[in-house]
């Protein structure tokens, strides 16, 4: 039989399929199963960091030659926010490469080490999710235009803060 590709869409999902010699080939399911082969467990939300978030803030305290965590921790947060920009830097670096694997651990090493700039901070996960609450569904332009009185301030108080 010959390879016939045909689309067609799905009843009320809109979800367009692809039938190649019989079989469905649905885009989204592509996608999750590519996910699942990392074995990634089903809660991955802001539980896992919430969850880090905690053991982060056990460990502040902890002998800084057994976690590394209090390790960080100990040297101030000037030294958090270095390793943090550290670790952006390299995620980026393998973005531009290409590298999607790398680009997953290098995102974990990036999370780990903002929440280690909350603690370091005395920020809460919930006062991020608040923030990202509020912007929901305000236009990144819109926002942007509503901080333009605050960086006028900014610019008054002459700091570096790209806005």
């Amino acid at each position: 039989m010959a390879k016939t590709t045909k689309r067609k869409a799905a009843s009320k999902s809109g979800v367009k399929n692809k039938i190649i010699k019989g079989v469905v080939k649905n885009k989204t399911v592509g996608k999750l199963k590519r996910a699942m082969r990392f074995n990634v467990p089903h809660e991955t939300n802001a539980i896992v960091l919430d969850r880090l978030w905690s053991v982060v803030m056990s460990r502040r305290d902890a002998d800084p030659t057994i976690s590394h965590s209090a390790r960080l921790l100990s040297r101030g947060t000037a030294k958090v926010a270095q390793k943090f920009g550290e670790e952006a830097v390299e995620c980026l670096i393998e973005a531009v490469r290409g590298d999607r694997d790398a680009v997953i651990a290098e995102s974990a090493d990036v999370l780990y080490h903002l929440v280690v700039v909350w603690v370091s901070t005395g920020v809460a996960p919930e006062e991020v999710w608040a923030e990202l609450m509020r912007r929901e569904g305000v236009s990144g332009i819109a926002e942007k235009a509503s901080r333009a009185q605050t960086s006028l301030v900014a610019r008054a108080l002459k700091t570096t803060k790209i806005p």
